[in-house]
């Protein structure tokens, strides 16, 4: 089975791959006669290839920037708001200007003129460096794993709540209901539990239960309240499995109860 680390490198390599892919196909836009001759002066003959391979920016930016996000939010935190102020338009903004442009604003097709010959101010190419500074955020992340410093806590972590998953959707299977619920439940309360940790969110109580952590993150805003309903519809199968003498928990309960911290320990860090 692939470890969570193979996987970060993998998911990492791919999506440098695309971004250099992206930063081309954004410089094409901008400056089309002189990516042409830079890309004849590389390949040669087989220039024509290469270009007709690029992918559309507009088209294909917004899925590699999502996936992108979640990575760094997972493995380099601190560097998380860097990456996004490359993309989002900064607020509040009078003026638009070289200094205030953002990739959002490219891929809307905004570019700014003045006067009655059209003498452009700002366009599309002022989302190059912008784009470029993403991708040495990326390469910085790989760099990260390169390091003895890298704290692979997590990792290792999250590999473990995929193992003790298993085991629990392997108990439920074969009917022991109240034992893979159990397991699940541990699963997702350290869990949150980490996520607490990881923004720094101070618990008033010495003992916190998964209901307290659940509470604790929406009044952080780090969950919003749906998010906040189904977490706390997932700890009340958890302490039926725990706690409950009279009512047997169903296989559909700890199926839920099992697949959504699977969901979790993927999607919230």
């Amino acid at each position: 089975m692939i470890s969570n680390l193979e996987r970060y490198k993998k998911d990492l390599d791919s999506l440098l791959s695309e971004g250099e892919s992206l930063l081309n196909a954004l410089q094409f836009e901008c400056w089309p006669d002189e990516f042409k001759k830079e890309l004849k002066k590389a390949y040669g003959d087989k220039a024509e290839e290469k270009l007709k391979a690029l992918p559309s920016f507009a088209f294909k930016y917004q899925s590699w920037y999502s996936e992108s996000k979640a990575l760094i939010r997972q493995l380099l935190p601190d560097r998380l708001d860097d990456f996004t102020r490359h993309y989002e338009k900064p607020k509040p903004r009078k003026d638009i200007t070289y200094e205030n442009y953002r990739i959002e604003d490219s891929l809307q097709g905004l570019s700014v003129t003045r006067g009655w010959d059209k003498e452009k101010v700002v366009g599309m190419d002022a989302a190059v460096p912008h784009m470029k500074q993403q991708l040495a955020i990326l390469i910085s992340v790989r760099k990260r794993f390169e390091s003895s410093l890298f704290d692979i806590r997590q990792l290792v972590q999250a590999d473990l709540f995929d193992s003790e998953l298993q085991i629990a959707e392997e108990l439920a299977k074969k009917k022991f209901t109240r034992a893979a619920g159990a397991l699940a439940g541990v699963v997702l309360e350290r869990h949150l539990s980490q996520v607490c940790e990881n923004h720094k969110i101070p618990l008033g109580k010495k003992n916190p239960t998964l209901s307290d952590y659940n509470e604790a993150l929406k009044k952080a805003d780090v969950i919003d309240v749906p998010e906040w309903r189904r977490n706390q519809h997932l700890a009340d199968i958890r302490n039926l499995c725990d706690h409950s003498k009279k009512d047997e928990p169903t296989v559909e309960q700890v199926n839920d109860l099992i697949s959504g911290t699977g969901r979790l320990t993927k999607t919230l860090f």
